[in-house]
């Protein structure tokens, strides 16, 4: 399904022709590195998401590896700024994914310049401290009604996303060329975040991008189910008293999703792949 021409590394990878150089891996993000949309019994945050499953690879290659995952579901990104970047240097990881600004692109009068501004503000300081760093563009949106509306602005904050990164030497993550992901059984029932296949196909890119040797394979979606326009207007009555109310409401309360959540991995720690769980105590299943 996939091809290496699905991602755009910016700065020379080292040739893994064998185990990956990271020893130390922290991700900074929102809902989507937090890997909402992924749920699992038992994990940290009880979301398993791509950047687990990325974690999961890494440290299946070397014994000494340890991962922290900062993200917190509906955050701007100058609360990603101000809550996870110093934490996050003062981890000292060697390589870092941020992904960040997603939440501010869809919410109606933003400008994609500015948030990008603070993008590369936060990027100075990241790729201050030595690490690697991967940075995410948007994905494209032209195949969702929901987000339909803001692939303008994605589009420019994407190309925002590659100056600052090739500026700064990051790698970049091409969510906007990964097309197993334009589909909408790649999606949850929210229809807003990726589900276990989405974010499966996600690690991968972001495996592809780093060159590190994997045996990850595509994750095939069922077929399409055969629906009349009476089922599928109630489902989508069904997703907007569900997921889009609730969203509205919190926007006119000025409340967040994430208003009482803390990142699941604050600190690094191993996984222990064999076992299926995290040396913290908390189950991390790595069945795909």
């Amino acid at each position: 399904m996939s091809s290496d021409s699905d991602t755009s590394p910016s700065a020379p990878i080292p040739e893994n022709h064998g185990a990956h150089p990271w020893r130390r891996y922290v991700a900074l993000g929102d809902s989507f590195t937090e890997g909402i949309g992924d749920p699992i019994s038992g994990s940290p945050g009880s979301h398993r998401g791509w950047a687990d499953r990325f974690a999961e690879v890494l440290g299946s290659q070397v014994a000494d590896f340890a991962y922290a995952n900062l993200a917190v579901r509906g955050k701007l990104i100058a609360q990603i700024v101000a809550d996870q970047v110093e934490p996050a240097v003062a981890l000292k990881p060697d390589l870092i994914t941020f992904c960040a600004g997603g939440n501010d692109v869809i919410r109606p009068g933003t400008d994609p310049d500015e948030i990008s501004a603070q993008f590369e503000d936060a990027i100075v300081r990241l790729t201050s401290s030595g690490a690697t760093v991967v940075v995410f563009t948007g994905i494209d949106t032209a195949f969702t009604p929901v987000l339909r509306a803001f692939r303008g602005k994605v589009a420019i904050y994407n190309e925002n996303v590659r100056a600052v990164a090739e500026k700064y030497d990051c790698v970049v993550a091409d969510q906007w060329a990964l097309k197993e992901i334009q589909d909408p059984r790649f999606f949850a029932d929210d229809r807003l975040h990726l589900n276990a296949l989405g974010h499966h196909e996600v690690a991968r890119m972001v495996l592809r991008a780093l060159a590190v040797p994997n045996d990850l394979m595509p994750m095939q979606p069922d077929p399409y189910p055969t629906r009349t326009w009476r089922t599928a207007r109630s489902n989508d009555l069904v997703w907007a008293r569900t997921h889009l109310m609730p969203w509205v409401l919190r926007r006119l309360r000025h409340q967040s999703s994430g208003d009482t959540v803390t990142a699941k991995r604050p600190n690094p720690s191993p996984l222990d792949i064999a076992r299926g769980v995290a040396t913290d105590g908390h189950s991390s299943s790595t069945a795909l």
